[in-house]
């Protein structure tokens, strides 16, 4: 089907931003986005909502099709994205320094601050040219570390202008001074006067 978005089997916030990647490619008439659980489809379907499109779904299983259509748009894909692009590096005039301090998002259940935190990695890239600093602390300095599966997302930071900082005495009290993978070793006096310098300091 012409102008479908297969999303299953994809953990938030991937859906979403498979959506909007699809949108500033070129504004649609229609989409129909394919989904398997309930949280993807409410967020789907409200982003398609922001974007000013007409939603409905349905659900067949433990499937969701979300239907979005524009009336004010013309059948054929259009030159003009419907989104406006993320800030590229070095056009935002704010710097945003993110410190995380462990693996875990959020306090109750492991595996699901697990998920969280991973989840939330991968999406600070939407920050765009914004986010400034990324310092790891306490038993958040493994995400930068040989085996961590975070390092190729933070690799990715790293190359289009993040610095990614981790606590060189955390590093060391992990045992794991000699694997970090990514970034540079730090200490408390550098991240403490990176947080004087950003604009805005994100803890989690």
């Amino acid at each position: 089907m012409a102008n479908e978005l297969d999303c299953r089997g994809m953990n938030c916030p991937a859906p979403v931003l498979q959506v909007r990647n699809t949108l500033e490619k070129g504004a649609l008439a229609s989409l129909t986005v394919l989904l398997d659980n309930e949280a993807a489809r409410q967020n789907v379907c409200r982003f398609l909502e922001n974007q000013n499109y007409e939603v409905s779904s349905e659900k067949s299983g433990d499937e969701y099709r979300v239907f979005a259509n524009r009336g004010d748009l013309p059948k054929e894909t259009a030159a003009v994205p419907s989104i406006s692009p993320i800030n590229k590096r070095g056009d935002a005039k704010r710097k945003i320094m993110v410190l995380v301090t462990g693996i875990y998002m959020g306090h109750g259940d492991d595996g699901l601050g697990d998920m969280l935190m991973f989840n939330f990695l991968k999406t600070l890239k939407e920050m765009g040219g914004e986010l400034w600093r990324l310092s790891f602390v306490n038993s958040g300095v493994t995400f930068t570390v040989e085996g961590s599966e975070a390092v190729p997302i933070l690799q990715e930071l790293a190359d289009s202008g993040v610095k990614i900082t981790a606590c060189g005495a955390c590093l060391a009290y992990f045992h794991v001074l000699d694997k970090i993978q990514v970034g540079e070793v730090t200490n408390m006096l550098e991240i403490v006067n990176g947080m004087r310098e950003a604009d805005s300091v994100i803890t989690v």
